[in-house]
């Protein structure tokens, strides 16, 4: 590869670190090449496995999730501490929406720890069988078809059984955290999420710093839907500014 080919790409990466996405006519213009030598590169570095080829541009490339099992070992102690940062903020709910995820299933062990006589929506048989240890709460489990990977009921049945409902919150995790908002590894998992976002007074999401600034398949809210970011970690650009835009909280555990 010639030096100014390297030099040339190595400033393409740049720009994605502070971009979601870049366009070839702005990349030609930038760097003073041709659209053409701005498309031959970016076709090298996705075959590289560099970023994403798009129309018209590149994105990042798509994280891969860990499967749920490796995820329930990791980062324990942060998200034990996020699970505890986040019970403050459910003092006055009656009703709450929990998703799924390791970070959600330890909110689930404290809520079952320090709540009582309330009700929680979930779709996720690790939630409920955190929430079994306390008899005063109880437990609406969302209907839905399994997936055996993550725990949960998913699809359009779960969608629409949350139509009619209403909480005073609704917690989540997610795969990645990026300027653009929350996002989820499986998109089926994402659709409810939106859902349950939708049908609460107010949503959090509960994610630690490994998830900071990751592109995943599917958004499910913009951050001007989610009133806190319960997190082990100050955010920092470009997603931190962008919480900031958007009016989200931070609360760091």
């Amino acid at each position: 590869m010639r030096p100014d080919k390297s030099a040339r790409q190595g400033k393409i990466l740049a720009a994605l670190e502070t971009a979601p996405s870049l366009r070839v006519a702005e990349l030609a213009q930038n760097l003073g090449v041709s659209t053409e030598t701005i498309r031959r590169d970016l076709d090298q570095m996705t075959s590289a496995g560099l970023l994403n080829r798009t129309y018209g541009g590149a994105v990042r490339p798509l994280s891969s999730e860990p499967t749920v099992v490796e995820r329930h070992t990791m980062f324990v102690e942060e998200r034990q501490r996020i699970a505890r940062a986040t019970l403050p903020l459910l003092r006055d709910s009656r009703v709450l929406i929990l998703g799924s995820g390791s970070t959600v299933v330890h909110v689930a062990h404290e809520v079952a720890a320090k709540l009582k006589d309330i009700l929680v929506i979930t779709h996720s048989f690790g939630v409920a069988a955190a929430l079994s240890a306390n008899p005063t709460i109880k437990t609406l489990m969302l209907p839905g078809e399994y997936h055996a990977g993550e725990g949960t009921l998913l699809g359009g049945h779960t969608v629409a059984f949350l139509q009619d409902l209403y909480a005073d919150c609704t917690i989540l995790g997610a795969s990645g955290l990026s300027e653009e908002g929350p996002a989820d590894a499986l998109p089926e998992s994402a659709a409810v999420y939106a859902a349950m976002a939708a049908r609460a007074a107010k949503t959090l999401v509960v994610a630690d710093h490994s998830k900071f600034n990751r592109l995943f398949t599917a958004r499910y809210a913009d951050w001007r839907r989610i009133g806190h970011l319960v997190t082990d970690a100050a955010p920092e650009a470009p997603l931190g500014a962008q919480l900031q835009r958007s009016g989200t909280g931070v609360i760091l555990a």
